[in-house]
């Protein structure tokens, strides 16, 4: 029997709710880094901003026109009244008009929905031309994730205990041709350079290398950054 819209709804609401909404402070730190490096600016959206942590961090800023953010999860009681609020099923389409945004940034999300291809075009939608968007997921290609796969025949962050709220599993090939696949020309990738060891993910390579271990087989997570071409003049 096919499911109910509101039944379906219902269960990824459940399945957000149980992800509890937040990111790692060092990755949204990292976001703000490459939001100065690119000089970013314009109207941006936090998609899937879960309790508005990063929302919070964009509007402190100060660079951009508007801030928006969009997740199917309540707007938090005490999120400033200058963020635009888009109550969303992420799975769906936003009901924005096409070229919405300047910038896009989906921290540790895509993973967590049905059809990251979707979300892609979705992403490519709503971005102006030479917008961009930034977008962070697990690194399945670490040290740490192969040898979970190995032993217990999944990537470390998509077994029973992280499922349903962590769905797809990623490596940096899929998130390239799912990417260009939406229509992205300009396509970057990089390591959060902060990675744990094998069951004991509190003590990181980087601690114990005094910095010299990064990159992708020692890093959690990594981080795409694609750019939507400028349009042809007419």
């Amino acid at each position: 029997m096919r499911l109910s819209e509101t039944s379906l709804r219902a269960r990824r609401k459940a399945a957000a709710e149980a992800s509890a909404g937040i990111s790692a402070e060092f990755l949204y730190d990292k976001y703000e880094e490459l939001i100065r490096e690119r000089h970013l600016s314009g109207s941006i959206l936090d998609f899937g901003a879960g309790q508005g942590f990063l929302t919070r961090r964009l509007l402190h800023m100060n660079r951009f026109s508007s801030v928006a953010a969009a997740d199917i999860l309540p707007k938090p009681s005490d999120m400033p009244s200058q963020v635009v609020w888009i109550d969303a099923d992420l799975d769906e389409s936003l009901v924005r008009p096409d070229e919405s945004f300047d910038v896009i940034l989906c921290c540790e999300v895509i993973h967590c929905l049905e059809n990251p291809r979707a979300i892609a075009r979705e992403f490519f939608r709503l971005l102006r031309s030479n917008g961009t968007v930034i977008i962070s997921t697990p690194n399945n290609e670490s040290v740490r994730a192969i040898a979970a796969l190995w032993v217990r025949g999944h990537f470390v962050e998509f077994g029973e205990t992280s499922y349903p709220f962590q769905k797809t599993a990623l490596l940096k090939t899929d998130l390239d041709r799912l990417l260009r696949e939406a229509g992205f020309e300009r396509r970057e990738f990089f390591y959060s350079n902060r990675g744990g060891l094998p069951r004991k993910p509190s003590l990181t390579w980087q601690r114990i290398s005094g910095g010299w271990l990064a990159g992708k087989r020692f890093s959690d997570h990594i981080l795409a950054i694609a750019q939507k071409a400028p349009s042809s003049p007419l």
